[in-house]
């Protein structure tokens, strides 16, 4: 087999996921192949409009389902082993991922931006890909992360069975948030524009807590009754009767999440 003939799929198909499979990592569950990040920016001239190139990663790799830990960049066997680094280091920061690899079939060049011993970059040999444990453990170590704080990060998000996937910057959001909290800090403000999912991210992050048992009580605000009345029918339907809407400020402790709309109980009392 002539491997320079090979296209970048072939290289993929052929030698990248083989040594994926031998390194033990789960293809269903682990590895997400041509991830998409976004569908490209949107260009305007006079009354026409196009999309410019969407941005979609050869190889995502997840230490869990949501929780990515690393990028593969592939290109055909024409490329050195590297070329393909650039690309990646720009899609490892979008997804705010420690490693990055980048292949031509002949083995790894990876970037490891947590290393210890001060070699970024290296070369491997296909046989030589590290397992999803290893890379998970090399994080943990670097984030000082106990044991107690590894239990809340990683534990699973809601599925409502579909298999629907949170998008990346939702994923983001959540893990980071949760990460947070995790480490002590208690004041967290995340900024997400106007349908960009803040209710579902939201849900995710109160699913954690509420799952691991971090927080006894949790309260969600929100500046209208109707949007307070929504989430708890749509979003936030899987807190069953764990969930109550505050009503004359009264709060019955029986309760783990509450809805509350203050505004209007303000004006109302005035």
């Amino acid at each position: 087999m002539n491997k320079k003939k090979l296209s970048e799929r072939d290289i993929c198909t052929k030698y990248i996921t083989p040594a994926l499979e031998r390194a033990g990592w789960d293809i269903a569950t682990q590895v997400r192949e041509e991830f998409a990040l976004t569908k490209g920016r949107i260009i305007v001239r006079g009354k026409l409009h196009t999309r410019a190139q969407h941005k979609r990663v050869d190889y995502v790799l997840f230490y869990k389902p949501n929780i990515p830990i690393a990028v593969i960049e592939a290109k055909d066997n024409n490329h050195s082993l590297g070329d393909g680094m650039k690309q990646g280091l720009a899609y490892a920061e979008m997804l705010q991922v420690p490693f990055v690899f980048s292949s031509n079939g002949d083995g790894f060049l990876f970037h490891n931006s947590i290393a210890d011993d001060g070699i970024i970059e290296r070369e491997l040999d296909l046989e030589s890909f590290p397992s999803a444990e290893i890379l998970w453990q090399r994080w943990l170590t670097h984030q000082g992360i106990t044991a107690w704080q590894e239990s809340l990060i990683t534990q699973d998000y809601y599925s409502d069975g579909s298999n629907k996937s949170p998008r990346y910057y939702q994923c983001l959001a959540i893990n980071k948030t949760v990460e947070a909290i995790a480490q002590g800090q208690n004041r967290i403000l995340l900024v997400m524009a106007t349908g960009t999912g803040k209710t579902f991210t939201a849900f995710q992050i109160i699913w954690y807590l509420w799952k691991a048992r971090a927080k006894k009580r949790i309260l969600f605000l929100a500046d209208r009754n109707i949007l307070v009345d929504q989430t708890m029918t749509n979003d936030f339907k899987p807190f069953g009767t764990a969930m109550t809407k505050i009503k004359k400020r009264q709060v019955n402790k029986s309760y783990e999440i509450y809805h509350w709309c203050p505004v209007v109980e303000k004006v109302n009392a005035i």
